[in-house]
């Protein structure tokens, strides 16, 4: 492996996604600070090579800590941030306890923009950085029993789009990763936090819960267009090597078509389209005639 001189912290790299980036860059050279939040993942991290860390994203005093270990292991200096880790809250808004709700921003959210924010004064101390925010394609497009997870993606993409506006001139450019279906330990842990989380016996879409069970427990891809978690590498690579690097990085095809259909149809009629689609099963979710389900 050849050093090329540039660290970056990944979060959420116990697999899937973040796993694939920390393998894939530490292979193209850099300097990959490797994070996870339970100890028995850091630790089958280090086993693999990589130089890994805790991170707890809803913990402060993690968050501190990590940051601390990571400047300690680069000298003080760090290129780049990919902001990954993060989990999907399934449950229609109704059935969203505040704590629920609060709990999937935690997370997914204000554990970013914490551990961002001890990142910026080093790289604007550096006169350079790539920040790249691991969004979706729910964080511009609302599907139903997705409102806690499209909440926190929609909140993501202001709150970047924000920021960058802000670092203008610092040297530090953002990137927004908008990833569709991607294989992934994502259904599982989306379906392990519905049974934790959600009352289904009590709610009135009982029904509608028991398919988009079913479908969380299915083996296999989610989707036709479902892709391998290499495609957002591929995109975290140019948002970290291209010296104009793009705001949006669009991955998988319903990213791209949701996109333009967003730009074109009024939002009534994209209602349509969206439940239309779910009914074709295209995009993972199913309606048959009867019940909409997710």
């Amino acid at each position: 492996m050849t050093d090329n001189g540039k660290s970056i912290l990944i979060t959420g790299c116990s697999s899937g996604i973040g796993l694939c980036v920390a393998r894939g860059l530490d292979a193209r050279g850099y300097r990959v600070i490797a994070s996870a939040r339970k100890t028995a993942d850091v630790e089958r991290l280090r086993d693999e090579g990589l130089e890994a860390i805790g991170l707890d994203l809803d913990d402060s005093e993690s968050i501190r800590i990590a940051v601390k270990k990571t400047l300690s292991l680069t000298d003080g200096r760090l290129f780049a941030l990919f902001n990954n880790g993060a989990y999907g809250q399934p449950g229609a808004v109704e059935d969203l306890s505040r704590d629920v709700l609060r709990a999937q921003f935690e997370t997914n959210l204000l554990g970013w923009h914490e551990l961002t924010c001890r990142i910026i004064p080093v790289m604007r101390k550096q006169g350079e950085g790539r920040i790249i925010q691991n969004s979706s394609i729910l964080g511009f497009t609302a599907l139903p029993y997705r409102g806690a997870y499209n909440a926190s993606k929609y909140a993501l993409e202001g709150l970047t789009d924000t920021l960058r506006l802000e670092l203008q001139g610092s040297g530090i450019q953002v990137s927004l990763i908008e990833p569709g279906p991607i294989r992934s330990q994502f259904r599982a842990n989306a379906l392990r936090m519905w049974k934790q989380h959600i009352d289904a016996d009590n709610s009135v879409h009982r029904a509608r819960y028991q398919a988009m069970a079913d479908r969380l427990e299915k083996q296999g891809p989610a989707t036709p267009f479902t892709l391998p978690p290499e495609a957002v590498l591929k995109r975290v690579i140019h948002a970290l090597e291209s010296p104009r690097p793009r705001i949006r990085y669009p991955v998988t095809f319903p990213t791209y078509l949701f996109a333009f259909l967003k730009r074109v149809l009024s939002a009534r009629m994209l209602d349509r389209v969206l439940m239309a689609t779910e009914g074709s099963g295209k995009t993972g979710y199913r309606v048959d005639r009867h019940r909409r389900e997710d």
